[in-house]
């Protein structure tokens, strides 16, 4: 290895770390922030710090967990639709309905959740994404694409997490095919068509309460799905849950993947 590589290496990670705590404390100037990031940072460490669990639903468990409920309430400027006390602590549960372009929910209905738990101290402890969810993004993708934030550098201007899948072991594994994914979700509210791919358009509603002025629109998640119009194959999902976007391409985790997968 090339000595000075190393300590240039180093010297980039150690300035990108410094950057991202400045960007972290200086969007908000609040305490939260701090807690993302430092759980950020716990990514890169990804088995030291996280299990995951996939049966019927997905569920990232936290072994050393940093932030609280009310982070998440701050951060997303959004109430969980349920907020229980258990017997562990406290679980919040964002569910989200299918709706058509007036935002009227649809019949039959669809939903999935998201679920975060905490423990006695307040700290989250688990996060689960529902079977309806898994869908359109499976275990194994949702894994890895949780796995590269480790590696993502940060995009100032639009604060978001752009990781880097060359930092990660791909993956096998089949993509979702349109028929079994339209089965479950119904008609799309919307298709666009593009050379190669169809993009298939969902509007979920969070059922949620008391929203801050000026962020009602993050109530509504716009979901897009694209499919490959060859092999009818999900090869992209993208959309926005609870304030969190999130945006994967699927084909870039696989084995014969080249580019990246952004999340924020």
């Amino acid at each position: 290895m090339n000595p000075k590589r190393g300590i240039d290496s180093t010297i980039k990670r150690g300035l990108r770390m410094i950057g991202l705590l400045v960007l972290a404390v200086s969007l908000t100037g609040c305490i939260y922030w701090v807690r993302a990031y430092q759980t950020y940072l716990q990514m890169g460490e990804f088995d030291r710090y996280f299990t995951v669990v996939a049966a019927d639903d997905f569920t990232l468990e936290f072994k050393k967990p940093i932030m609280y409920s009310q982070d998440f309430v701050s951060l997303a400027k959004l109430y969980p639709s349920e907020n229980d006390a258990t017997s562990e602590g406290r679980r919040f549960r964002y569910w989200f309905r299918k709706v058509d372009g007036h935002n009227r929910l649809v019949k039959p209905e669809v939903k999935f959740y998201s679920e975060l738990t905490f423990n006695r101290e307040d700290r989250i402890s688990s996060w689960s994404f529902s079977p309806l969810f898994l869908q359109i993004a499976p275990p194994k993708f949702l894994e890895v694409s949780l796995r590269s934030i480790g590696g993502a550098e940060i995009d100032k201007e639009k604060q978001q997490l752009r990781a880097n899948t060359d930092l990660i072991d791909k993956i096998s594994a089949d993509l979702p095919k349109k028929p079994t994914v339209i089965a479950h979700l119904g008609a799309p509210l919307e298709v666009q068509i593009e050379k190669e791919n169809e993009v298939y358009i969902y509007h979920f509603l969070l059922e949620t309460h008391g929203i801050e002025e000026g962020y009602e629109d993050r109530a509504l998640s716009e979901v897009k799905l694209t499919f490959d119009k060859s092999t009818q194959e999900l090869v992209k999902m993208a959309g926005r849950f609870a304030g969190l976007k999130v945006s994967i391409n699927y084909r870039k985790f696989l084995d014969n993947g080249s580019e990246s997968a952004k999340a924020s």
